[in-house]
Parts: structure tokens; C-alpha cells; sequence
């Protein structure tokens, strides 16, 4: 940074300078504009270079590097207060030194390149590190390995010109994607996020190999993670990172993992606060949290537990969204880049140096041979006796030289005065204990190494590859993946939010809203959920849940809006104008413009609604149409089956009832579903439930049936099939559950230590069950869910005795079926080899008893008009009654 101008004339002729002005009290005003200039520049250039950005050489900061080499200059095996190394580094530079501390820390966190000693604090429950003068630290061996090597580093002066310092540390390895990055500096950014030290080797390799690699972040903190959006770490990307949620028993979560960035206290706090504002209802937290995060979460009963993972999700910590940022230093500037191509380098840097050490280690062995050689020369052919005459140096050096001419045709290189200097300093000793077989040995053995080196080279890539897997195998243990990588479904707040407000509706003056306590209850809701609301002018509207809110006199219907709802139908039966004819129609409402006012009728001024249900499952009721007396009408009374109208469009006109005047409408009979059982598939990426077809079909569903769900660890349990739920990963079966349908299990049994077969039904649809024993060596191992299973048991062999034939056993006739809770019967009690499963048996199910011919509809082939351009089917008339006519005035045929 330039030094400050030190007297006013140098500002004063600065090139912005504007002159000087002299206010009424006498006093000189000195504009110094000009001084601003290139200052901010300067200061930017400073925070970006050496201080925010990492380098791309050796993925340190500068504060780092200096850190780094300091633990280098104090290294001797044993520990070092952090205060004395702190102190030190603050001889390289003058950062000061809270600074150097915490960025110390940091890298210690890391558990990577430094060993500490002490409360270095926790990257979980945020707890700082004790101060520098209890803490204590040393390199790591895997830093001492990849990370120093004074042979191939580069030196510059350090601030004040008394010490050298590394330009770059000659890491051989990727360690700014190991280790992450984050900084902000002036007009720029970086955020390089942490990834998996095992597949960062493999993906090194990978590009040795000339292939592709994949790198997606690891963190340290575990959690899941959806990269789909990752961008390979550039700008514009983002990574979903979600706290591992597991239910401990109906009324208790337990968290086990948290995403990255957040701590175990930021967590909790955002839990409590969610909880505040009434997005999730829990009765009390407890973190017990030390080595391993733990949080218990305990929820009220009649609270759904899958529901509240949903919303700890939508509404808290409990998952957060990062977006990454690859800005590096690359000579002296700022570079955007991504991870892969970070690796690349890195890799190819890493190469580079490697080459560089072989080339060194090869003058260096050259070297040794080369004296070795003379040395023999020297001492076998007892050219130290040639300088006993010599009374000056320069002929001892002559003497020497000319002694050795005849024996050096074979050397690599030409006898320096240095070398022979380097002989007459050979000790009398040493010749007298000279052994020839010895020298010749360790000059073959040198020949070896020059000749293993040599061969590194020629094949450095090949060299390169081994140095990876070395690492990998000396340091690799105990640094697997912790973070999982799995596709996000989306959560819907309204769909996981507690409702925790009522809803109130004055249906005369036409308001709704949570603050109209002294009005009719509606519903219990939430602050971001939308409420669709019928009016008797037949208009409809959808707005957000608020105190107080006018939609329009006469109010019939107000309920939850739920968007995409294709199941919920409307039978509507209104009048079309003041005398109008009478019309019918069935509609959903799938989506909506909020706040927008919808007519549902013709659009005749003084059109009225006569009658008006919302059925959740498409039902479709039988209602009576009551006439009044007019002119020649012979039938005042019919009915009107919903059933036999489609389900079409909210903007449809509607099928005519009658054009006749209406005098009441009565319900009749209550309907049933017109809808199909709804289709609903298991999409294995996500581990959830779904309506999309997505993953696998696992049958139709209609409102009593339930999924049958047991995990390896043999719990068996049926839930009802809400697309909220939230699934293991050690699920084994999951299919439609026939209560009829026995399900068959072979076991070890931990204490008899044998396998043993049973056969049962669920007894309880409502309680989860064990189907193995207690024991905590018993694990299940088949099930079979087949009507008819078959398996075949792979008997090992028995010293002194031929191995047994293998058995297929058909388990229906093996075993009856007996209580879940039974042990069932041993399968044999000879030893075992492997149990494997058979095509089931063929079944024929019974005919099922023919069910009332009900027309259905699905909802996936429901018509959706708008215009009412589609077909529409008319309404059969009661005997006696005229039929009706269409829009046209046309009469309809049946």
C-alpha cells in the first residue's frame, strides 16, 4: 500500500486536486479528492491477495501457509503451546494474534494436517477452542508427508527482510478441496466446500487414468445432502444439506446428524423459535450431544411424527441451503474456476513436484555415486601416496588430478577441483579400514537406486498413480464418506404446518378470518395456508389465511385450499339469472390465481346457487328436485343422481335440470366415491411415496387399505399410506398389505443358535411387532410375502462326512400358520451354509364376490374445461318429467 502523504503540499498536488477555498472564519479548506484515487484499489488488492482467497498452488491463505511453516520451523515430534506458535508466525507477518489463533483452530477442526492436544472446541456444538496458552499442537505425520519439502520450495522475504518464508508450500495433494474455503474480501468471494479425502485420491487417479470423476462435498458434521443442483462448485450452484431425523418411538425424534454450517445450539434455537410462531408443536428438547450429536425432540401425542420431520425440515435449521463459490488465486489474481478443474490442477501440480523430487533425488544419488567412485579409485590405487612430495597445494591438487586420469574413463562426469578437495579431507582412518567388496557393494546399490529413479521418471504418470495409493492406504483409514447423498422431495410448508389458529366465518356479512371469534368456527388452520370460499352468487375465491377478510355476502362453503387437488369434487346445482333455467355441474379445482374472484355460473346478473356440496373423495349424492306449481307441469318432484354427471372444468356451464322454477333441493341419499382407488408408488431415490408415477407402482389404494412395512431388523408394522411418511433404508419389504395373505420369515435364533421357520398373520395393524427373537444375536434372514414360498437350504460340510444334498422345503406345508409372537419350528439342525429363495409355488386367489354395479370414474381421465367446449352427458329425467334441453335451447337425447 503507498505511505500517506506526509505534508500538504504533496497533497496538494495530487491530480484531482481542486485548489483551496478560504471559509469566513480564515481558515484554509485542503480538498484531498485525489488522495482516494488508488488507495481503495490498493486496499482491495491486499484483502483479495493476502488475506480472504485461498491459493490455487497449495490451497492455503496466506495466514495459513505462514501457520503451517511456523509448526514446520518448531517441529520436533513433541507438542507446542499454540500461544508459542502463534508468536512465531507472527514473525513472518504482523497478523495479530487472535487471527492466527482462530485460523489456527480452524485448521485443526480439520483434523488433517494438525494433531492437537487439549479442548480444540467442537464443530457440533459450536463450543470455542480454550485459549491459546492451554492448548497445544503438532504437524500431523500426513502433513510432514505431503506438505513440506524445502528442496523444491520457493522462499521469499518476509515482511521485514530477517526471515524466509514459502511463496507456496509444495502440497502433493488436493488440500483446498479437502479442506474447504471461505472468505469474503472486497468486491469478491469465495466458498469452496469440503470434500471426501478418499475420493478425492480416487478422482486424482481417475485423472491420471484419463478418465471422468465425479466430486460432490463431504462434511464433517454428516447430515444428507442433495447435490443435483451442485454446478460443480461455481457460481450459481447449490447444495440442499439436511440434519439426519429418526424416529425413536411415536412421540420422540432423535437427531443424529446436523447440516453443515450449523451448529447443535443454532439448531435447538431454530427448533425452539419454529415452535414459538406455531409452525411445529414439540412438548420439550434435550440435547445430549458430546462426542456424537444427539437431540431427542419430544412431541405431543395425537402429533404425527413423519409430519414433523417434514416441518423441522420446512420451517428450521433442519435443513439449509448453500450455495458454493470456486474463487481462487492464481498469479496474483483472482480465478472463478470449479472443483473438477481444481483437482485437475492439483493433481497435475502434484505430478510436477513429485518429478521435481525424482530429478533431485537422481543428482543427488549421481552425486554420492560419483564420490563413491572416486573414493575407490582413490584408495585402491593408493593415489594419496602421490602428494607425499608435494610441498605446496596447487601440486597437491596436480598430483591428485594426475593420479586419477587413468581411471575415470567410466564416470558420468568430469573430476571437479571440488572433488578432489573433497578427497584430501579423507582421514587416515578411513583408509587404513578400507574395504574394497563393501565400496563396490555400495556403489552397485546406489547403481539400483539411480536406475529405480530413473524409471520413476520414464514412467511418472504410472509413479504418480502408486504415490496416491499410498496415501491412500497409509491415511485413508477412518475417513469414509460421512455424508449421505440422496435426491430431496419438496416439501410443501402447508401441507406440514401446524394448524394452530381457528378459522371463524360470518357467512351473512361475507367475512372470514381468525380474528371473528364471536362467529361460526370453520376449521383449525395456519398462517400460510390459502382458503377457497363459495359464495350463494356462485362466485369463488381463493386468498391467504388472515385476521379479517370481505369476500362477499352470502357465504356457503369455506375450507383449506389445497392446490393440485384433483380429488376433491364440487356438485353445484344454481339457477341462471333471476328466471332463468336450472343447471348442474362437477368440477375440482386444481389451480387458482389467488385473490382473483371466479364466476361459476352462466355470468347472468342474479344467478343464485340452489345447491352446493365439496366431497373430499368425489363423492356423488342422490338429491330430490322439488318444483313449483306452474302452468301444466305434471311432475313436481324428481331426483337427480350426481353420479351421472363427468367431472369437468369450474368454467363449464353445466347440464340443464330443468328450465323450470325450482322451489327447493333436497339431499336424498349420500354418495359414494366416484373415484378410482388412487395409484400410488414408492420412488426408492427420494425414500418417499408419491401420486406422479415415480419409482414403483405399489398398488391401488382406497381409504381402509394400508401398507405392509418390515426392516431388517425384523419390526413388522401397517400404516395408512400418507405421502408425508418418511421410510428407512433398511426397509425389506413394502408392499400393499393383505390381511389375508400369511407372511413367512426364517431366522438364526441368537441363543439356540439355530435357524428356525415361522408363518403368521398381522393381529395388530395398528402396533408394530418383532417377528424374531429378543436375543441380540438373532437377525432375520428370508422373508417371503408369497402365498406359496419355497426355499432351498445349502448345508455346509462336516469334517469327515460328504456334504449333504441340498433341501427344498416348501414353507406352507413346513409350518402352519401360527401367531406373530411364535418361535416357529427349527428348519434343521445340521450346519448351514446359505439359505436361498425359490419361485414360489403357483396360487390361484378365490373369485371375488361381484360388488354393486357403480359407475367410476378416474380421476386421472377427468375432462377439464374451462369453456365448457367438451362433451357434456345430460341428466336422465324422472318418468314424467320433459326432457331437458341444452345450451342452444336444443332438446337432449338419452
Amino acid at each position: 500500500m503507498d505511505e500517506t502523504p506526509n505534508n500538504e503540499e504533496e497533497i496538494n498536488q495530487g491530480p484531482d486536486y481542486l485548489g483551496e477555498n478560504e471559509d469566513t472564519s480564515g481558515d484554509t479548506i485542503t480538498k484531498v479528492t485525489g488522495m482516494y484515487r488508488d488507495w481503495f484499489l490498493d486496499y482491495a488488492s491486499y484483502v483479495i491477495l493476502e488475506r480472504a482467497v485461498p491459493a490455487i498452488e497449495d490451497g492455503f491463505k496466506p495466514v495459513q501457509r505462514r501457520i503451517m511453516h511456523s509448526l514446520k520451523d518448531l517441529d520436533d515430534g513433541r507438542y507446542n503451546k499454540v500461544a508459542n506458535i502463534v508468536g512465531h508466525t507472527m514473525q513472518y507477518h504482523p497478523h495479530g494474534d487472535a487471527s492466527i489463533a482462530d485460523a489456527m483452530v480452524q485448521i485443526g477442526q480439520k483434523d488433517l494436517l494438525i494433531d492437537t492436544q487439549g479442548n480444540w472446541g467442537n464443530v457440533l456444538t459450536g463450543d470455542r477452542a480454550a485459549a491459546s496458552r492451554y492448548i497445544e499442537a503438532r504437524l500431523s505425520k500426513f502433513a510432514l508427508d505431503v506438505v513440506y519439502n524445502p528442496k523444491i520450495t520457493e522462499w521469499q522475504a518476509s515482511y521485514d527482510g530477517r526471515r524466509k518464508e514459502p511463496i507456496n508450500l509444495p502440497v502433493m495433494f488436493p488440500m483446498l478441496l479437502a479442506q474447504g474455503a471461505e472468505g469474503i474480501a472486497v468486491g469478491l468471494s469465495t466458498k469452496v466446500l469440503p470434500h471426501n479425502f478418499i475420493e478425492l485420491i480416487d478422482a486424482s487417479i481417475k485423472h491420471l487414468q484419463g478418465k471422468r470423476f465425479t466430486l460432490l462435498p463431504d462434511f464433517p458434521t454428516g447430515g444428507i445432502m442433495d447435490a443435483t443442483n451442485y454446478n460443480d462448485g461455481l457460481r450459481g450452484g447449490k447444495i440442499r444439506s439436511r440434519a439426519r431425523i429418526n424416529q425413536l418411538d411415536k412421540n420422540t425424534l432423535v437427531i443424529t446428524e446436523i447440516p453443515f454450517g450449523t451448529n447443535t445450539s443454532s439448531l435447538i434455537d431454530s427448533i425452539l423459535k419454529a415452535n414459538d410462531k406455531g409452525k411445529i408443536k414439540i412438548k420439550k428438547i434435550e440435547d445430549n450431544t458430546a462426542a456424537d450429536v444427539e437431540i431427542l425432540i419430544h412431541i405431543p401425542a395425537g402429533i404425527s411424527p413423519d409430519k414433523t420431520i417434514d416441518a423441522l425440515y420446512a420451517f428450521t435449521n433442519c435443513e439449509s441451503s448453500i450455495s458454493p463459490l470456486g474463487c481462487v488465486i492464481e498469479d496474483n489474481k483472482p480465478l472463478f474456476v470449479g472443483v473438477s478443474e481444481m483437482l485437475r490442477r492439483s493433481t497435475d501440480r502434484t505430478v510436477e513436484l513429485l518429478k521435481s523430487e525424482l530429478e533431485i533425488q537422481l543428482h543427488e544419488l549421481e552425486e554420492q555415486w560419483h564420490y563413491a567412485s572416486l573414493e575407490r579409485i582413490f584408495i585402491e590405487n593408493r593415489i594419496y601416496r602421490d602428494i607425499e612430495e608435494e610441498e605446496t597445494w596447487e601440486g597437491v591438487i596436480s598430483a591428485i588430478d594426475k593420479g586419477l586420469q587413468p581411471h575415470i574413463q567410466h564416470l558420468k562426469r568430469a573430476v571437479t577441483e571440488d572433488d578432489i578437495v573433497r578427497l584430501t579431507e579423507i582421514r587416515i582412518k578411513r583408509i587404513s579400514k578400507f574395504d574394497i567388496d563393501k565400496a563396490q557393494q555400495k556403489i552397485d546399490a546406489l547403481d539400483d537406486n539411480i536406475a529405480q529413479v530413473k524409471h520413476h521418471l520414464n514412467n511418472l504418470i504410472e509413479y504418480s498413480i502408486d504415490y496416491f495409493k499410498r496415501l491412500k492406504k497409509d491415511y485413508g483409514e477412518g475417513k469414509e464418506r460421512k455424508t449421505e447423498i440422496r435426491v430431496f422431495d419438496d416439501i410443501e410448508a402447508t401441507k406440514v404446518v401446524i394448524r394452530n389458529t381457528k378459522l371463524y366465518v360470518n357467512r351473512e356479512e361475507g367475512f372470514v378470518g381468525t380474528s371473528l371469534r364471536r362467529d361460526e368456527y370453520v376449521t383449525d388452520c395456519s398462517d400460510i395456508d390459502d382458503i377457497i370460499v363459495f359464495t350463494e352468487s356462485g362466485r369463488m375465491m381463493v386468498t391467504k389465511v388472515d385476521a379479517k377478510t370481505f369476500i362477499g355476502k352470502g357465504i356457503v362453503h369455506v375450507a383449506i385450499f389445497k392446490k393440485k387437488d384433483a380429488r376433491t369434487i364440487y356438485n353445484l346445482i344454481y339457477r341462471d339469472g333471476p328466471k332463468g333455467a336450472t343447471y348442474v355441474k362437477r368440477f375440482s379445482v386444481t389451480s387458482i390465481t389467488r385473490d382473483k374472484e371466479y364466476d361459476l355460473t352462466a355470468g347472468t346478473k342474479g344467478s343464485k346457487l340452489l345447491y352446493f356440496t365439496a366431497n373430499p373423495n368425489g363423492e356423488a349424492e342422490v338429491v330430490t328436485v322439488l318444483l313449483r306449481q306452474s302452468g301444466s307441469i305434471k311432475k313436481l318432484k324428481f331426483d337427480l343422481d350426481f353420479a351421472d354427471l363427468l367431472v369437468k372444468g369450474r368454467g363449464s356451464k353445466g347440464n340443464i335440470v330443468t328450465k323450470y322454477s325450482v322451489k327447493r333441493i333436497e339431499l336424498k341419499e349420500k354418495g359414494l366415491s366416484t373415484l378410482k382407488p388412487r395409484k400410488i408408488w414408492f420412488d426408492e431415490t427420494v425414500q418417499r411415496l408419491n401420486v406422479d408415477a415415480r419409482g414403483e407402482l405399489l398398488g391401488e389404494f382406497r381409504k381402509e387399505d394400508r401398507l405392509l412395512i418390515i426392516n431388517q431388523k425384523g419390526i413388522a408394522k401397517t400404516v395408512i399410506p400418507e405421502l408425508t411418511l418418511h421410510f428407512d433404508s433398511d426397509i425389506i419389504v413394502l408392499e400393499k398389505w393383505d390381511p389375508k395373505k400369511p407372511i413367512s420369515a426364517i431366522y438364526w435364533e441368537g441363543e439356540k443358535e439355530l435357524f428356525y421357520v415361522k408363518r403368521f398373520l398381522i393381529e395388530h395393524p395398528d402396533r408394530e411387532d418383532l417377528i424374531i427373537t429378543e436375543h441380540p444375536k438373532s437377525y432375520l434372514d428370508h422373508l417371503f410375502t408369497d402365498y406359496r414360498p419355497m426355499a432351498e437350504v445349502v448345508f455346509a460340510k462336516t469334517r469327515g462326512k460328504d456334504r449333504q444334498e441340498n433341501l427344498e422345503i416348501n414353507l406352507e406345508e413346513f409350518i402352519s400358520i401360527k401367531g406373530i409372537s411364535a418361535m416357529g419350528n427349527q428348519l434343521t439342525k445340521d450346519k448351514v451354509l446359505e439359505i436361498n429363495e425359490l419361485e414360489p409355488l403357483p396360487y390361484e386367489p378365490p373369485t371375488p364376490v361381484a360388488t354393486e354395479n357403480l359407475e367410476v370414474v378416474d380421476e386421472e381421465d377427468v375432462v377439464s374445461s374451462q369453456d365448457g367446449s367438451a362433451s357434456e352427458k345430460p341428466v336422465k329425467p324422472s318418468e314424467g318429467e320433459e326432457p331437458p334441453t341444452d345450451d342452444e335451447g336444443q332438446t337432449l337425447l338419452f
